[in-house]
Parts: structure tokens; C-alpha cells; sequence
């Protein structure tokens, strides 16, 4: 149940947002003007009329209580969620101007679509009366044989090709071109190994990359190695590691484990995509374990992944582990309240621990691109040369221009370059404002690259700041 009064702020809403273009969009619409029949209840509905270009205005509904995120429903025609008339109406409610008034009674066509959510809500609860029959455990185990003996089988080719490009030599790469490793990546897919298939894709982009290359090229050849080794002798791994690199091949996992109750806080929502699928990531942190884990949604390719959180607000809910050595990624079950703000956040770190952080979960996880962690009282500057927390020497992947960045603690003197790609990022400008030359938390992902920051909080502030 939401606490009335209790509402989003601005960017919590727009955090929602599936691309740029709806952002801005349901910016326009978050006035007052476009309009009428608005309200909210108690349980987390809103609702409301908007004015469009027709003679009907579009019927506009959210529910913000629900498990897997908030749900929506617009008589528009547009295919994304939320649509920009959802958007709109939230940016309204959270202006708490009046436009949007609490303990109002639904309207009957808002009424008829809550009821048939409850309704299916309900359903999934109870016990089905007809339930499915177990499946065949013989088959199931046949058929992970079989393709682990495909997996088995691509991934001693991909070694040989390993080992045919290092005997000529890694500069042999550039004259290859794209189509060689496009061809070696088809072949992973065959042999149902869709994890190798993406490593393999993405070595074949580093010829291209800039300077740096050959280096580049070869590590990324290490980890596959490594990878390849891992699966061909997976019977004498620890079983978090083999779980782990099971994981980073391609195979399927369900969440296991005891389901861990927590107020867990919603530190950072973004999204990365490829001409295949639309990947989701939310940070979430529980204020009473203290733990930091990882919820992934997927979408395929051009529309949004369902699951969508409010950056900055807490979820009481359940979530399930998968397994895997260092695994930090969770299933979400049980929602008990509504999403609800809160001051509470995680604890923060100097740079070289945070550093120190990423390099122990390698010994876990050697593919890990990044760790996510939390850095304490940093400021954003500009620098001449990417350092690393010690500042001896350029960190990997960092390139040393007069347009880096990096978050220096101004006690200890350490400081995280920012990744390349954060450098690009809109984010960046708001963290350098947010900061105004003053120390303030951040937190982000730490690796390889560099740190790549996802929300903030100022000094004597309890408020989340979205960076994504």
C-alpha cells in the first residue's frame, strides 16, 4: 500500500522513461494544461484525461504498487511503456500542485483495468486446478548433455582459431576483417553457446578501436582462452566457479537459494542495447543486509524490457540469488508495500578501496567487466593524465588526455578515473553542476576501464540523483 501524500520526485519519474525521445516528450505533458478528471488513490493508482490532437482525450492509468514495477495503460497508439502520456501524468501527480488530488474513487474505465490486474494477481496466487504435468527429468538431462556437448565441440574450434591467430601474429588481425569473426561467432551460436558468440563479435570490433589495439586484442583473447579452459575442464572447478562460467558461456540459470526480505533501495536504472536485445540493469542495496545486487530485464530489439523500478525509492520485497561465485544478480519476488522514498543509502568507500573492491571479485569472476560500489565525499576534476586510485601509473583502457575526468578524494589525494564512455555521457555535466567544486557521494561501476558514475547524493542530502 502507497502512504498517501507520500510522491515521486521529477527525476524518479523520467528515470522511467524508455529513450531520450519519450523523456522529452512527457516532459511537455507534465502541466497542468493538457489535463482534467486526474486522480489518485491510496493503493497507487493514478489516473487522468489528456487532452490530445482527436476530439476524445486519451485515458491515461498507472499503478505504481506493482511487483514487477509501475504498470500502465493509455488509449494512445503508441507501443512504448510508459507512453508519453504516462509519463506526463506522473510529472503532474509528483508536482503535488492539486491537479492530481489523493483518496479519489477511479473512474469506471480506470476501475474495469485494476480490477482485471487484481484479478490476474490473484490467479497466479492460487493454486492452479489443473496443474501441469512434471516434466521428464530423463529428456531433460538428454538434452543438456546434447548441447553441452555442443558447447563442448565449438568451444575446441574456437580455441584452435585462438591459436591460429596468435601464430600469425595479432597486427594479421586488422587484415582479416569483420566477416572472419562474424563467420566464428555464427558457429558459437550453433553450438549453443551464445556467451562465447558475444565475446567473439566483440573481438572483432577491437582491430578498429584506435590506438592500443593489439593490447586490447590480446587480453580480450586471454579471457576467451581462459573462458574456453574454464568450460573444457568444468568438472574440476569449484562449483561457484563452475556455475559461474557455465553463466558467462550462455547457459540458462534459474534463481535459487533463500529468499532474502530487505528494504531494498533503487540505486540505478539504465539500459544498453544491440541490434538483438534491449539489456536492463537496476542496482538495488538493502538497508538492513547491507548487500548490493543486480536486477537484468530484457527486451527484444527496439522495444523496452518490461520491468521498470523509480530510482531513489525503497521496495520491501523478497529477492532470490542465482548462483555463481561472486554473483550479484537477483530475482524479485514478493513486493510487500509500494515503492516509498526513504534517506537511507550505502555506506561509501575512499578510490583505492574501491579499487581493491573490483580486483577481489575477480579472483571470483575473472570476466567481470565492473563492481559496483559507492565512493565517499569525491569531487569531479579535470586531469591530465586518468591515474589510478594510487596515482602511479595510467589505468588500462584510460587514455591520458586533457579532457579526462576522475573523482579525487581531497583527503587521501587518490582518485578513479572515469571510464571513456562515462566522459560522453549527459550525466557528467549534472555530476560535475550537482557538485559545484564541494565533495559529494557517488556511487557507480568500477572496473577495468574506469569508474562510470550512475547516481549521487549531495552533501545533507537524502536525495538520489539519477546520473544515467
Amino acid at each position: 500500500m502507497t502512504q498517501q501524500g507520500v510522491r515521486w520526485t521529477a527525476d524518479q519519474v523520467l528515470a522511467l522513461a524508455p529513450d531520450a525521445p519519450s523523456r522529452k516528450a512527457g516532459s511537455k505533458l507534465g502541466v497542468a494544461g493538457p489535463w482534467s478528471e486526474a486522480g489518485s488513490t491510496g493503493e497507487g493508482a493514478v489516473w487522468g484525461l489528456c487532452k490530445g490532437s482527436g476530439s476524445k482525450p486519451y485515458q491515461t492509468i498507472v499503478d505504481i504498487a506493482d511487483v514487477a514495477g509501475p504498470a500502465y495503460k493509455c488509449s494512445c497508439p503508441s507501443r512504448k511503456f510508459p507512453c508519453k502520456h504516462a509519463l506526463g501524468l506522473l510529472l503532474v501527480w509528483a508536482g503535488s500542485d492539486g491537479t492530481v488530488p489523493d483518496g479519489g474513487e477511479p473512474p469506471a474505465w480506470a476501475e474495469e483495468w485494476l480490477a482485471a490486474r487484481r484479478k490476474r494477481a490473484d490467479s497466479k496466487q492460487s493454486p492452479s486446478a489443473t496443474p501441469a504435468a512434471p516434466a521428464d527429468p530423463e529428456a531433460a538431462r538428454r538434452r543438456a548433455e546434447k548441447r553441452a556437448e555442443r558447447i563442448t565441440a565449438g568451444a575446441t574450434e574456437l580455441e584452435q582459431r585462438l591459436s591460429d591467430l596468435l601464430r600469425g601474429g595479432t597486427a594479421s588481425a586488422e587484415q582479416m576483417g569483420y566477416g572472419l569473426w562474424e563467420e566464428t561467432a555464427a558457429r558459437m551460436v550453433d553450438a549453443q553457446a551464445p556467451g562465447l558468440a558475444a565475446r567473439v563479435r566483440e573481438l572483432g570490433a577491437i582491430p578498429s578501436s584506435g590506438p592500443g589495439w593489439p593490447v586490447r586484442l590480446l587480453e580480450e583473447c586471454a579471457l576467451l582462452h581462459l573462458l574456453d579452459q574454464g568450460w573444457l575442464h568444468r568438472d574440476r572447478l569449484p562449483d561457484g566457479l563452475a556455475a559461474t562460467v557455465r553463466s558467462r558461456v550462455g547457459l540458462p540459470a534459474q534463481a535459487e537459494g533463500p529468499r532474502v526480505r530487505d528494504h531494498w533501495v533503487v540505486l540505478a536504472q539504465y539500459d544498453t542495447a544491440d541490434s538483438r536485445l534491449t539489456t536492463r540493469r537496476i542496482w538495488l542495496y538493502g538497508t538492513e543486509s547491507g548487500r548490493t545486487t543486480l536486477l537484468l530485464s530484457y527486451g527484444a530489439a527496439g522495444r523496452a524490457p518490461a520491468l521498470a523500478l523509480p530510482v531513489g525509492l525503497a521496495l520491501d520485497a523478497e529477492v532470490t540469488g542465482y548462483p555463481g561465485a561472486g554473483q550479484l544478480r537477483v530475482e524479485l519476488g514478493e513486493q510487500f508495500a509500494a515503492p516509498a522514498p526513504t534517506a537511507r543509502r550505502p555506506p561509501g568507500v575512499r578510490p583505492e578501496e574501491a579499487v581493491a573492491r573490483y580486483g577481489a571479485a575477480l579472483r571470483d569472476d575473472p570476466w567481470l567487466e565492473s563492481w559496483p560500489v559507492t565512493l565517499a565525499e569525491v569531487i569531479p576534476t579535470r586531469s591530465q593524465g586518468a591515474r589510478d586510485a594510487q596515482g602511479t601509473r595510467d589505468m588500462p583502457g584510460t587514455p591520458s588526455t586533457p579532457d579526462s575526468w576522475q573523482l579525487a578524494d581531497p583527503v587521501t589525494g587518490s582518485a578513479l578515473p572515469l571510464a571513456p564512455s562515462a566522459a560522453s555521457r549527459p550525466g557528467l555535466w549534472r555530476l560535475i553542476a550537482l557538485s559545484g567544486g564541494a565533495p559529494l557521494t557517488v556511487f557507480g561501476e568500477c572496473g577495468h576501464r574506469g569508474f562510470t558514475p550512475l547516481a549521487a547524493w549531495p552533501q545533507d542530502s537524502g536525495e538520489t540523483v539519477s546520473l544515467c
